[in-house]
């Protein structure tokens, strides 16, 4: 009686210490089912029988947010080594071959607050296939004859982008927006990290962030939620849980704001067409998640060919394209205005956009008319993103490492709740009159022709 009332004690301190630490439960839409393994793997199953496809991904909550300057790119490079060998298949060739096996199609990608790696194969391959992704997250091989050809391929991705103008106007103001923790905004990396990178880094990388309770799997496709589920269990059940919560253990230092405006030029002969952007601080996730909801909503305002931004620099020709956009990010997400402007109307065009900038806050920049089409455009727009099968795990987990599976379910009807209050709160605490990082790229000529630096400077 004693012992049995003990073990029923030991359950119950179990179960909620278990349920302590579990996340809480979920909302999804139709045909998405969620569970938490006993070893803290989230799984999501999306059944979705369009074809006789499925596609699974592992997402784990890492990135360039992640990395100090002494790590800066190895989460990317991490990625391209995903794909090389493991304990299963001991090096390339093998890998490669099992993917023919397969009839796969794979990839990965790294961001700034996400890594992902994704499989697409015949339904029938759905066991075969996560067994192999099991192979490959949880037992990588780091050799030194792979690493050595697959540095050069990731720093060439680098170099690609330094000699793309925008790249190089991008680059000069996350550097200049983020300061000393620019490294944990840009996921591309420095050239000599990566160039020096070396098996025992990969493993750091991969003994803080690669768990279980620190991941997401996504089964999609045409499958039955119970058998994925079971499957998942079965072949990742015993993966380790860390015994920490690696994003507590390792904290993101906070972003220090913004104290004035900076503003830049930037010459070199490869921009035979000026560039502009604007970039500020906006909203974080874990501290104003209305406004960014409310910031995608205005941004697709602003995008309409009726708005008064469109009308007054493309419509008048001082611009033959201009956009605003803001990332979503848990940890302070950019806001970026891209201008491409008239080269011949320069100064022009500055003016006018400073100008339409401070008008944002009038309560008459927008109709309502224009306001119920951006949400209707949103709508559209997610309809469209979610009609192919293979994409969908991809959109979710982004979701899920920087805001959570509940705003990526209720992310298109919230859209529609969106208020006039709602953007102009966005609009006055992260956006009108606040310091911000202004570019330009243009060729030497045209800027001593314009003379660009005595127009385009803080006031």
């Amino acid at each position: 009686m004693i012992l049995r009332f003990t073990k029923l004690l030991l359950f119950c301190f179990a179960f909620m210490l278990f349920a302590k630490h579990s996340p809480a439960q979920v909302r999804l839409p139709d045909g998405y089912y969620w569970k938490v393994l006993p070893n803290g793997l989230q799984v999501v199953v999306i059944e979705n029988s369009k074809v006789p496809l499925a596609t699974i991904e592992i997402a784990v909550k890492n990135g360039a947010y992640t990395e100090g300057p002494e790590f800066s790119g190895l989460s990317h490079l991490f990625e391209h080594m995903f794909f090389k060998a493991n304990r299963d298949y001991p090096d390339q060739e093998k890998f490669l071959k099992r993917i023919e096996e397969l009839g796969a199609f794979f990839n990965g990608t790294t961001d700034v607050e996400r890594v992902n790696y994704f499989f697409t194969f015949d339904r029938d391959s759905l066991n075969a296939g996560l067994r192999f992704m099991n192979a490959a997250i949880r037992f990588p091989i780091y050799r030194e004859e792979d690493m050595k050809k697959e540095r050069p391929v990731v720093d060439g991705e680098f170099q690609r982008g330094e000699s793309d103008p925008y790249f190089q106007l991008w680059y000069a103001i996350q550097q200049k927006l983020w300061g000393d923790l620019v490294t944990r905004k840009v996921a591309i990396g420095i050239h000599e990290v990566i160039n020096t990178a070396t098996p025992e880094k990969m493993m750091v990388i991969k003994n803080k962030y690669y768990f279980p309770n620190n991941s997401l799997l996504t089964i999609c496709g045409d499958v039955k939620h119970d058998e994925a589920f079971a499957m998942a269990e079965k072949i990742f059940g015993d993966w380790a849980n860390s015994g920490f919560d690696p994003i507590q253990k390792y904290p993101i230092p906070p972003f220090k704001p913004l104290d004035k405006s900076i503003y830049f030029v930037k010459e070199t002969s490869i921009a035979q067409t000026p560039y502009v952007q604007f970039s500020w601080q906006g909203p974080s996730y874990l501290t104003d998640s209305a406004s960014t909801v409310a910031a995608d909503v205005f941004s697709t305002i602003v995008g309409l060919n009726s708005s008064k931004l469109q009308q007054a620099l493309v419509d008048k020709g001082l611009a033959s394209t201009v956009s605003l956009g803001y990332t979503t990010c848990k940890y302070v997400g950019p806001i970026d205005l891209f201008v491409v402007p008239n080269p011949n109307k320069l100064q022009e065009c500055y003016n006018e956009l400073i100008k339409q900038i401070n008008m944002f806050a009038d309560s008459n920049y927008f109709t309502d008319e224009q306001l119920k089409n951006a949400k209707a455009i949103l709508l559209r727009n997610d309809i469209y993103n979610k009609e192919k099968p293979s994409t969908l795990p991809s959109q979710m987990s982004y979701m899920w490492c920087s805001t959570s599976l509940n705003y990526y379910t209720d992310n298109t009807d919230n859209y529609q709740k969106v208020t006039r209050a709602d953007i102009q709160k966005y609009l006055s605490t992260y956006l009108i009159g606040k310091p911000m990082v202004a570019g330009m790229v243009i060729k030497p000529e045209l800027s001593k022709q314009v003379n660009a630096a005595s127009f385009f400077a803080a006031k």
